[in-house]
């Protein structure tokens, strides 16, 4: 066991010994090696299973970035252009003037759709027509590409349908037959999860959290016009059945090693599969687009649908870090500059991420 190993286990299992965290997993790739596979607790607090290194976890958002990696992919075979209008491609998006929206604006979380309506329900997230026709029906909230604001829901059906409508495919489909099974991880790396492998998955809980926060919140906070609180992230929304079995590529099903090894085939090659070139990933981790979120209200900079910086420091601080961390705590990312992928996944929802944090401090010094 190297000495880097050693140190992210005994991380891991204090954190799950200390009760911080139920069950989690990380996974560690330099230069196309995986370094660290760390498993602690349990996937399970009912029945007692234990993590193991393909136990697949519901992350928040961290799937965003396998549906960013798939975009690269289509417009590395010509499907489309990042500069390519959505409308293009998917012609009833044009409603109500978005026919100005391009994919570069999608992906960068500028095309001015950050919302769903208000009345949506976990079922209509569920339903694929449903939320393309929302888009469809949708008014921009600004002029495409002069502001940022993160599409928390809407940038995985805007992703999808555009895939859907250039490869005749589901982006599940899609995720399985073009990354999830050339890179070895087709159990492992899911949007819509078959229903007969849910009992695979950890069981999310939420960690006690200090509401008071929310009450200090302006109710005209943009964030409460972008959803329903009842798609807000939590662990009674990320343990339905349905909404596992669903498409929802703004999150995905995933274990660490498997979202660590597509960002490490981002990166270069490992086991003799590399997904984008170099050119396309200086392209894609470049900065499109910076400021204060409109919907959120943090700093946010992004490349082509990869946040830039890590989930613990800023785009000055680790301008060679890109990728896409979750509500929840969890995260995956990767480094140009040493070559290196991380992920961490859990299933103890915090509100924050000293996890990866404390994790990551050990990864990046060892």
């Amino acid at each position: 066991m190297s000495d880097l190993q050693k140190q992210v286990q005994q991380a891991a299992d204090r954190l799950v010994e200390s009760g911080e965290e139920r069950g989690l997993q990380v996974a560690v790739y330099r230069d196309g090696v995986q370094i660290v596979d760390v498993v602690a607790g349990v996937a399970d607090p009912e029945t007692g299973r234990r993590v193991t290194p393909d136990t697949p976890f519901y992350n928040y958002s961290i799937g965003k970035g396998a549906t960013a990696t798939i975009a690269h992919l289509l417009v590395e075979r010509g499907l489309f252009g990042y500069e390519t209008p959505v409308a293009e491609l998917w012609p009833e998006f044009a409603r109500h003037g978005k026919e100005g929206v391009t994919v570069r604006h999608v992906l960068s979380h500028t095309a001015g759709v950050p919302g769903v309506p208000l009345d949506t329900t976990p079922e209509d997230a569920c339903d694929w027509g449903t939320m393309v026709a929302a888009l469809e029906d949708a008014e921009l909230w600004w002029e495409p590409g002069t502001k940022v604001g993160y599409h928390a829901y809407t940038f995985g059906y805007l992703v999808g349908e555009i895939v859907r409508r250039t490869t005749g495919k589901p982006i599940s489909q899609v995720l399985q037959e073009d990354v999830a099974e050339p890179l070895g991880v087709a159990g492992e790396l899911y949007f819509g999860m078959p229903e007969k492998e849910h009992a695979r998955l950890a069981r999310l809980e939420d960690a006690p959290m200090d509401m008071s926060a929310f009450g200090e919140m302006p109710a005209d906070l943009p964030m409460f016009k972008a959803g329903p609180m009842e798609l807000m992230p939590g662990a009674e929304l990320g343990n339905r059945p349905d909404y596992l079995s669903a498409d929802i590529p703004a999150g995905g099903k995933t274990s660490a090693r498997a979202i660590a090894r597509m960002y490490a085939a981002l990166l270069g090659e490992v086991d003799g599969v590399r997904l984008i070139t170099q050119e396309r990933l200086r392209e894609a981790t470049a900065v499109v687009s910076s400021g204060v979120d409109e919907v959120f209200g943090m700093p946010s900079t992004w490349g082509l649908g990869y946040g830039i910086g890590g989930p613990t420091s800023t785009a000055e601080e680790q301008p060679t870090v890109f990728g896409v961390p979750g509500a929840g705590g969890s995260a995956a990312y990767a480094d140009t500059a040493t070559g290196t992928a991380f992920a961490l996944t859990k299933n103890r929802l915090t509100a924050d991420f000293a996890a990866v944090g404390l994790i990551g401090d050990i990864v990046a010094r060892g």
